[in-house]
């Protein structure tokens, strides 16, 4: 991304992965050198290129500078990226527990203090509904102050936990690979406690839902779409609830050839073990999806400056309520066909998470709680919202938009 500091101008890098936790900053001049190390051209090439683009010869140094540093810290395809993926593959699946990577920085990483700011956020929530059937709620994943009224809305509607419960959390997979679901037996580790993970349930899926299957992810070490969905159970349900985390990938597939994605046979039997599964346990399973929805503006590739609830974002209201509408009537077809136009341009990130719930659980329908959009940065717009699913459609079968 663009170095965010006017001191030090140029292209950010950093590793989502966390393989390196160090950040470079390549100055202007440079950048275009970048889609010269592919492996294919040399040294010899990218200083004759990058000359051409200066109008000047380079400092003999340099170009030895530039690569060393961007090959010891990862960032190229050599040996020393690939050691330090395995070090960190390794790491995470040692570990007993997969610790709270985003505490203190997403949100606070004291229990008292968490508590205190979790508990402002629901003072403005929406009165629970209490009518029979609820057995699903769909949260964002966008930091929890960017869309803490939706948060608040969607969990606002849980009542207390249930000991014979498992609570089965769809994620979106920001990084994983984008035709896989991502499990692990690890507990998860949160300020207020620890959730045990539901293992028997993790090796009955793993059992018979194939290749499409990744155990001990290690994308969940460093993936915040569940461990923010952890925070707020604990928070209002208390520390001891039984977890299911998958990580679902983007189905970008899907959006490549406009195939529903369950043309593909290994996600279709993952959706096939998922559906048997809730057949099964009933409503000894609670869903909980961590869903955001567009994405847009410069951040994410637009030519354009996005600010929410303005301009052309009245459009993408428009266009998500739409999406939701299929959504919530358990029309999974129709809400594909919304999303595979031009490879989803909306960007909903929930895409997968959403379609996984709408054929593990085809009798479930919805309604929206609330609907809000946040500038995750000045040129760029997050939009979500809070959802409530009930069995067989029981309570709703049309969005209803509250504090919009």
């Amino acid at each position: 991304m663009p170095s965010p500091s006017a001191e030090h101008p140029g292209l950010l890098l950093r590793d989502p992965y966390r393989y390196t936790e160090t950040m470079l900053v390549i100055p202007p001049a440079l950048v275009p050198g970048l889609g010269y190390l592919d492996g294919k051209k040399t040294e010899r090439e990218l200083a004759d290129f990058l000359s051409r683009k200066l109008g000047a010869s380079l400092p003999a140094e340099l170009l030895p500078h530039l690569i060393g540093t961007l090959q010891s810290q990862g960032f190229l395809e050599t040996e020393e990226y690939f050691q330090m993926r395995e070090a960190r593959h390794t790491e995470f699946r040692n570990l007993p527990e997969r610790n709270s990577v985003h505490a203190g920085a997403a949100y606070p990483d004291q229990p008292s203090a968490l508590r205190k700011e979790l508990d402002g956020y629901f003072q403005s929530a929406p009165s629970p509904d209490n009518g029979d059937g609820l057995m699903g709620i769909a949260a964002p994943h966008v930091s929890p102050f960017g869309g803490w009224k939706s948060y608040a809305a969607a969990y606002g509607q849980l009542g207390r936990a249930e000991d014979d419960r498992t609570y089965v959390l769809l994620g979106t997979s920001h990084y994983g690979p984008p035709e896989k679901f991502g499990l692990t037996r690890k507990p998860f580790l949160t300020p207020y406690g620890t959730l045990p993970v539901d293992t028997a349930m993790v090796d009955w899926i793993a059992d018979r839902a194939g290749d499409a299957i990744v155990m001990e992810d290690y994308c969940h070490s460093i993936e915040h779409s569940i461990e923010f969905q952890c925070v707020f159970l604990q928070h209002v349900l208390g520390p001891a609830v039984r977890i299911l985390p998958i990580l679902c990938g983007s189905f970008f597939e899907s959006l490549l050839t406009g195939e529903a994605p369950e043309t593909d046979p290994a996600l279709q039997r993952v959706f096939d073990t998922l559906a048997e599964l809730a057949d099964r346990e009933g409503r000894k399973l609670f869903w909980v999806l961590g869903v955001d929805l567009a994405h847009i503006g410069r951040r994410y590739g637009d030519s354009f400056e996005a600010r929410a609830e303005q301009g052309r974002m009245k459009r993408i209201r428009e266009r998500d309520a739409e999406r939701l509408v299929h959504l919530c009537r358990g029309e999974s077809g129709a809400f594909f066909d919304l999303v595979r136009p031009n490879r989803d341009d909306l960007r909903w990130c929930g895409y997968a998470p959403l379609y996984t719930f709408l054929k593990a659980v085809p009798t479930a329908r919805g309604s929206v709680l609330h609907y809000e959009q946040w500038n995750i940065d000045e040129q760029s717009v997050v939009s979500c919202a809070a959802l409530r699913f009930t069995r067989d459609g029981s309570q709703a079968t049309e969005t209803q938009r509250h504090g919009e």
